[in-house]
């Protein structure tokens, strides 16, 4: 409960029409809720969506890079290069796999890994990079691709939270090499949890289908068998009938997305000047209309000039009725991989916007009004906080 009287705003909210319940009824009702004909429907829509390119869906976006990584035969004493601000299921997968996250720092300004500092880091054990796209922007594709063929890696795209984003016009995932998706439930496109790794060709899709399931090649009369090691992380029809629905509205998301950003953009900028703020580095997003799917409004804070730290914003945000959270503190700050030898000092850049980023509301189901409420809320606490 917050102290506001004013409806609460979480910082996200997924949107389900009554085609979307009506799916998942007709599915609970036709007795096949595990992976089956919806499952296969979903995957063909999303190859259309792709340009025609393989995909495979899963359990989780986790399992989607995985696999990915499995894939592209990284395994034990391998080197991926990724960046420190992400989920951590990020570098997470690539520890599971046996390999090395090599973690390069961010660009300040669109917050995803500077491709500018990757080469200084590749190694003779390098074998992919593993770039995130931020809030659903991409970092730019033409300079990653030279850099991975310069090398000859493999480019693992983390673009759990892109659906729907672009590069120069070409959808996210409809080139390129491995791009992995997400459709967990605050997602552009969600099955509630899931996602989907669109691959390069169809030996690809069938190695990642024997990933997904025990790594099982056969099955039926004949007997069965298992050649590689596989795990559990299929998709379900109920899953994959919400993803059919959402995919229809998608269009109808990202134009609200879009129109709600450029509200946040025009409303806090007035904000800070009636405030007499215009000197106040608040740090806004990158403010790209034709490749971004605005997955997430983030601020980055500028603690040097408040006296006050980003919880206390946030603690008052909610005292306002205000949802905010946190994507995301540095990886390199966990305690997993402080006691393998990564310092948050090494990547300065992630270190400190890990430490001052704030993410804001945006869904599709926001009214106008809540761009104002919000905007309002957060520059009267910085005037409150700022420094004399």
């Amino acid at each position: 409960m917050s102290g506001s009287s004013q409806p609460f705003i979480p910082f996200t909210r997924p949107s389900f029409n009554q085609e979307t319940i009506e799916a998942v009824s007709e599915v609970l009702r036709s007795g096949w809720v595990t992976s089956g004909p919806k499952l296969a429907e979903f995957e063909a829509s999303l190859s259309t969506f792709f340009g025609g390119r393989p995909v495979r869906c899963f359990a989780n976006g986790t399992a989607t890079m995985k696999i990915a990584l499995q894939v592209a035969g990284i395994g034990a004493n391998d080197e991926v290069i990724t960046t420190p601000i992400s989920w951590v299921a990020t570098s997470n997968v690539i520890l599971s796999v046996g390999a090395k996250p090599v973690f390069v720092d961010i660009d300040p300004v669109t917050r995803n890994i500077d491709l500018n500092k990757v080469a200084a880091a590749i190694t003779p054990k390098t074998r992919a990079i593993m770039p995130v796209y931020l809030a659903g922007l991409p970092v730019d594709m033409d300079q990653l691709y030279a850099l991975a063929k310069k090398h000859s890696l493999r480019v693992i795209e983390d673009a759990a939270q892109a659906f729907g984003s672009q590069w120069e016009g070409k959808k996210i995932g409809s080139f390129g090499d491995l791009v992995s998706f997400s459709f967990q439930a605050n997602k552009n496109l969600t099955t509630i949890e899931g996602g989907c790794l669109v691959l390069n060709n169809p030996d690809e899709a069938k190695l990642a289908e024997k990933f997904r399931l025990q790594g099982l090649t056969r099955q039926g009369m004949d007997g069965m068998d298992v050649d590689v090691l596989g795990g559990k992380d299929n998709l379900t029809d109920v899953n994959a009938a919400i993803g059919l629905e959402q995919l229809k509205q998608l269009p109808t998301y990202q134009t609200r997305r879009a129109a709600l950003a450029r509200q946040y953009f025009d409303v806090i900028r007035a904000e800070l000047k009636a405030a007499g703020l215009e000197n106040l580095q608040l740090e806004l997003p990158v403010e790209n209309f034709t490749e971004s799917n605005w997955h997430m409004f983030q601020v980055v804070l500028p603690l040097d000039q408040l006296n006050t730290d980003r919880a206390q914003v946030m603690t008052e945000l909610k005292d306002l009725g205000i949802g905010t959270g946190v994507h995301y503190p540095a990886i390199t700050g966990f305690t997993l991989y402080k006691n393998q030898g990564y310092k948050t000092s090494d990547t300065p850049i992630a270190e400190r916007i890990g430490k001052s980023i704030l993410t804001l509301p945006l869904f599709p189901a926001m009214a106008d009004e809540d761009i104002g409420r919000i905007a309002k809320g957060l520059i009267g606490i910085l005037q409150k906080y700022r420094k004399n």
